[in-house]
């Protein structure tokens, strides 16, 4: 489990385990009139991050958070911003629904957070939407990709694309680039990320050539899919789409080796962490899922990054640190463009976002408040995930 680094002075980093105790709920007055007053009479500009720094999802949380504290440390070594100098706060999502929406009426109704910034998981993004949304404070989820999210309301936006287009190209991959016509899904129930995938997977399979000739189900947390992976085995699939965390992702890749299921596993960017590589190790490789960014991109802004972020934290950034990186720096220059803290001001400006220069790729936000732009196809083998091919919207 990774720890919580030690940050810069510059920016301090509030690491809040939360409990009954410390994590009661706080009213939050609708309109954030009197909220973003108040932050504009301050000597710092206040970015609030939510992220799963324990749990299951940790992975997930501590590259997220990674990625803002890069993104707010080069902000504030070019002057921060509005003239002020820019802090993050963060708190502990423990990969839980009701601690997300714990976290985020603090951030709005406490610290009087100009943008929220968070979360991953989009059952946890669903939960604190219709905070921010009732507060009138701009969140901004990196990486929650059920279309769910953005429609809580026009106070909530995104820099990644959605499940839609997710589960398209890699519906599109298995027809097209691997020729399978037969697929079988095993699926997180508890899961609005995977079922969301699953989903959309079915429906546009058929469009190359494709039938889905099974479908199973598990719960997160689960760690014995013999069963459901013996049904699939018995419909003789071509490829498996397991639209998971990779905290399941690797065992469920392991069981199927075991019982000789050889054909490839297909993913999304849920699977995205080197803790995969750890649970899965072997039976991994020959497996692909669709994700946000690759390394091996050769666009300038890519390779910058990469220096940058691997000289900072020692290791190189995964998906999810690229998009909390692009997240906080969306925000960030939204804040510049309008001039001030206020909330309906600051969305306004967050909307108008055309063209931004990501290193996810260039973001266009639509009149949904999602981003537009490319998915990635990887392929992993030894321990590693390389570029297949790439997918426009």
């Amino acid at each position: 489990m990774h720890r919580p680094r030690s940050l810069l002075p510059l920016v301090p980093l509030l690491l809040v385990m939360a409990s009954a105790a410390c994590e009661r709920k706080q009213s939050v007055t609708t309109g954030g009139d009197s909220a973003a007053a108040a932050r504009a009479t301050r000597d710092q500009v206040l970015l609030g991050v939510v992220a799963s720094l324990t749990g299951d999802q940790a992975s997930f949380g501590v590259s997220t958070r990674d990625g803002v504290l890069l993104a707010v440390e080069e902000a504030n070594a070019r002057g921060g911003a509005l003239g002020k100098p820019i802090q993050m706060r963060v708190y502990d999502s423990q990969g839980k629904p009701s601690e997300g929406a714990n976290a985020v009426t603090r951030l709005i109704s406490q610290d009087g957070a100009t943008v929220i910034l968070g979360e991953v998981a989009s059952s946890i993004s669903l939960a604190m939407a219709p905070v921010a949304q009732r507060a009138g404070v701009p969140m901004i989820s990196p990486s929650s990709t059920n279309p769910k999210v953005t429609q809580v309301g026009d106070y909530v936006f995104r820099v990644c694309f959605i499940d839609p287009f997710q589960g398209y190209v890699m519906a599109r991959f298995a027809g097209e680039h691997l020729g399978a016509r037969r697929a079988a899904i095993l699926r997180d129930n508890k899961s609005d990320y995977s079922i969301g995938l699953s989903t959309v997977f079915t429906a546009r399979y058929p469009e190359f050539g494709g039938t889905v000739v099974s479908s199973e189900a598990y719960s997160q947390g689960d760690t014995d899919f013999r069963s459901q992976l013996t049904a699939i085995k018995a419909t003789r699939p071509d490829v498996i789409y397991v639209p998971g965390y990779y905290t399941d992702v690797g065992l469920i890749a392991r069981q199927a080796r075991q019982l000789g299921i050889d054909v490839p596993l297909l993913g999304g960017d849920g699977w995205e962490s080197t803790k995969l590589y750890e649970l899965g190790g072997p039976a991994l490789d020959g497996n692909y899922f669709s994700n946000h960014y690759s390394p091996e991109d050769p666009r300038p802004v890519v390779k910058d990054f990469i220096a940058r972020f691997t000289q900072r934290f020692g290791r190189q950034p995964d998906s999810l640190a690229v998009l909390g990186y692009d997240a906080a720096n969306v925000a960030i220059a939204a804040i510049q463009r309008t001039g001030t803290t206020q909330g309906a001001q600051v969305r306004e400006a967050i909307s108008r976002t055309r063209d931004f220069p990501g290193v996810g790729g260039t973001i266009t936000l639509d009149p949904e408040r999602n981003a537009t732009k490319p998915a990635v196809v990887l392929k992993i083998q030894d321990g590693s995930a390389s570029f297949v091919t790439s997918v426009e919207p």
